[in-house]
């Protein structure tokens, strides 16, 4: 029994085997456990290995090509319309190899253990920045429950909490004041526990010649370039600059039909995280934009002229994911447009 293809349905537990030959023909079901699942497959000895891109996808890939077993993550929506009826594990592992037999199919990039940490180090950060947001709302309503108003932003609230507590004695009682410190001292944690994590994202940036390359770009900090060299890892899996941009959702959702063309907003698809972080950083360029002179400025203030601030500071989003992967994919560096001219 020779297997062209295995499908593996991917689990916690339990998990789901399908083979089959270059024609197509199954020559292997099975279900095997979480203990012998490694040896299980690699028994059989797969020519190609196909799993759908989860959170473990990347750690079997590895432990599988650590005994040359070529694998293929597949992204889960690809393998979505090829599921026959009832959906279950076992038409699910037979759905996988079925896309991955397609010739047009694309497939996921593994991710390296060092990628996986910077991940890690911005989730931490996101979900850390979240609870510092909530807890600084839970605040503001208290103090305005008492008819006392603090601006939004986390460094206003920092310059007035301490004057507050101070001078409104006779709205708020000991045991309010008392609350009131336990919470802004877990909030002065989460902060310490912030910066931490940002020191290590600055560590990898220093390690990195891709993130220092991308950093050039105007709009793209240690935040912004450490993460997209942790997601998009080699950027020549995108054919262009445009697709990276497509995969970020920064290019218009196309509803057409009929030879009628029909653009709409950006699709909005692929990593949110990411895609805020670019716009937020082209955010920062169009702020100084109007007191320069160089040919992207002027640029820029045309487009805000004509379409306002937010389509400006999107489009620059996008032309930022398109030159990010052109340095990524090759070994040229960001050079401004007056510089080359």
């Amino acid at each position: 029994m020779e297997i062209d293809v295995l499908g593996i349905d991917l689990a916690k537990q339990i998990f789901q085997l399908h083979g089959a030959d270059r024609r197509g023909r199954v020559v292997h079901r099975s279900k095997v456990s979480r203990s012998s699942f490694f040896e299980a497959v690699r028994a059989l000895n797969p020519k190609l290995v196909v799993m759908e891109a989860c959170s473990t996808a990347h750690h079997w890939r590895r432990r599988f090509q650590s005994v040359g077993i070529e694998v293929r993550p597949i992204s889960p929506q690809y393998v979505a319309p090829f599921v026959k009826t009832n959906k279950n594990d076992r038409n699910d592992a037979e759905a996988i190899v079925e896309a991955a037999s397609r010739p047009t199919m694309r497939f996921v990039t593994i991710k390296s253990v060092e990628q996986q940490d910077i991940q890690a180090a911005h989730r931490m950060r996101a979900i850390l920045l979240r609870h510092r947001t909530a807890l600084i709302n839970q605040i503001r309503g208290l103090l305005g429950e008492r008819g006392l108003a603090i601006a939004r932003s986390p460094e206003a609230f920092r310059r007035a909490i301490p004057e507050l507590l101070r001078t409104s004695a006779d709205e708020l009682t000991s045991f309010c004041q008392t609350l009131l410190t336990e919470l802004l001292q877990h909030m002065r944690a989460i902060e310490e526990r912030v910066h931490l994590i940002e020191a290590s994202i600055q560590t990898f940036m220093k390690k990195s010649a891709l993130c220092r390359k991308i950093a050039e770009i105007p709009g793209i900090g240690p935040i912004t370039a450490t993460a997209v060299v942790a997601a998009v890892g080699d950027a020549r899996q995108f054919r262009n600059g445009r697709h990276l941009s497509a995969w970020l959702g920064l290019v218009p959702r196309q509803y057409s039909s009929g030879g009628k063309p029909r653009l709409h907003g950006i699709s909005r698809r692929g990593d949110t995280y990411l895609r805020t972080l670019l716009i937020h950083g082209a955010r920062a360029v169009l702020r100084y934009a109007p007191k320069k002179t160089d040919p992207q400025s002027i640029w820029l203030q045309e487009l805000m002229a004509r379409r306002g601030h937010n389509c400006a500071a999107v489009a620059l989003a996008n032309r930022n994911a398109r030159i990010i992967q052109a340095l990524l994919s090759s070994e040229a560096t960001y050079m401004t447009r007056s510089a080359a001219t």
